[in-house]
């Protein structure tokens, strides 16, 4: 009688690839937390053993960083390269910034690395510098780019533009947990269209050199 084939309990793609395992970091990241996840999660999800993790990444912490730097750090580095290319006012370009970064992270699942940093920042403190170097300080200095380009050519008054900056991305980030986390338990719901209009119209009427009256947020 033939004896039975037995299945091993791992089937590695033959060109599995570093993408795939991020990709599947991502999804556990984002359901479970980095202090639960486990590679071996991460393993499963991607479809491959746990040792072709470690021929990628050396541990967890390295895992995520690779994470945050494909997948957080490239939106940032579109919005680089469009303030660069920009010729329109800093106005229209403030907008356009906001909208296109919640469109690729709050409206995605890249919306859970924020959440994650958020609530573990505390008890990991190498990797929140980590995540602040890479892609707070980025972000806030792409940011103070736009306001004292408004600044220069006399669309914003002078203001704290470090401060200024924190104060135009603080909102994103509430959107970005809200969204995901509180939208249900709000009885009035949450609409990311208005949000996102109002914030614009607020911030910019704040912050413009003349005052205007028209609004978006009607």
């Amino acid at each position: 009688m033939p004896q039975a084939v037995v299945k091993p309990r791992w089937r590695r793609r033959k060109n599995a690839r570093p993408e795939e395992i991020i990709s599947a970091a991502l999804e556990v990241f984002a359901d479970r937390g980095f202090a639960a996840t486990k590679l071996e999660d991460v393993a499963r999800r991607a479809g491959v053993t746990k040792g072709t993790i470690y021929l990628y990444f050396e541990n967890k912490e390295a895992l995520f960083k690779a994470l945050v730097r494909e997948t957080i750090v490239p939106v940032i580095e579109q919005g680089e390269a469009l303030a660069k290319s920009f010729t329109g006012s800093a106005r229209d370009l403030f907008e356009q910034l906001v909208r296109e970064y919640f469109r690729l992270v709050g409206e995605t699942s890249l919306s859970g690395i924020p959440r994650l940093m958020i609530a573990e920042a505390r008890n990991f403190p190498q990797l929140a510098r980590f995540y602040y170097e890479e892609v707070v300080t980025r972000g806030h200095r792409l940011m103070g780019g736009v306001l004292e380009r408004g600044i220069k050519a006399g669309e914003f008054r002078p203001v704290n533009v470090p401060i200024a900056t924190k104060l135009a991305m603080a909102p994103l980030m509430h959107a970005v947990v809200a969204r995901t986390a509180f939208a249900a338990c709000m009885p009035e719901g949450f609409d990311v269209a208005k949000y996102l209009d109002t914030h614009i119209d607020l911030y910019l009427h704040g912050i413009s050199a003349t005052h205007r009256t028209d609004s978006r947020a009607d």
